[in-house]
């Protein structure tokens, strides 16, 4: 729970960094953000993407690259794209990193379709903070652990 608001918090304090110029990140690119792409191993990408479809509500773009099947997240420019992805190199797990998607105006309303679409959760709607909101852990489909974050 202290990594969580911790990452939580360095999220909140972005815009306060940003505005310190010795604070931020200088390339060539000038970068937006750090985090340009996201893979979510899928070991069934139809099922990944009823999943994923039905919990968030959104259209997954189905697209192939080489022998990698994905399904393709809308994003907006700019943001952070991320995928599902099928292919020899990807295997689901609920060890490593985790990924937080963006749980909207309150994250309860995807938390109650995760288990209905055969996820499970594993922590749930939890507050960190008056100023940095609730977060929740699930599982997908596919057996990775994933979570949630809101403001409410």
């Amino acid at each position: 729970m202290a990594l969580v608001a911790a990452g939580l918090i360095a999220c909140a304090d972005r815009n306060k960094l940003n505005e310190q110029p010795q604070n931020k990140i200088k390339t060539e690119n000038s970068m937006s953000n750090l985090v340009s792409i996201i893979e979510i191993p899928a070991a069934d990408l139809g099922r990944a993407i009823k999943f994923y479809s039905a919990i968030l509500g959104v259209s997954i773009e189905e697209a192939e690259m080489g022998d990698v099947k994905m399904g393709v997240f809308p994003a907006e420019e700019g943001t952070v794209n991320v995928v599902l992805a099928n292919g020899s190199d990807y295997t689901p797990t609920a060890s490593g990193s985790v990924l937080y998607l963006n749980g909207g105006d309150d994250l309860q309303i995807i938390l109650d379709k995760i288990a209905a679409n055969g996820g499970e959760i594993i922590m749930p709607k939890t507050a960190i903070s008056p100023e940095m909101g609730f977060y929740a852990l699930f599982t997908d489909t596919e057996g990775n652990k994933l979570g949630l974050h809101s403001a409410n």
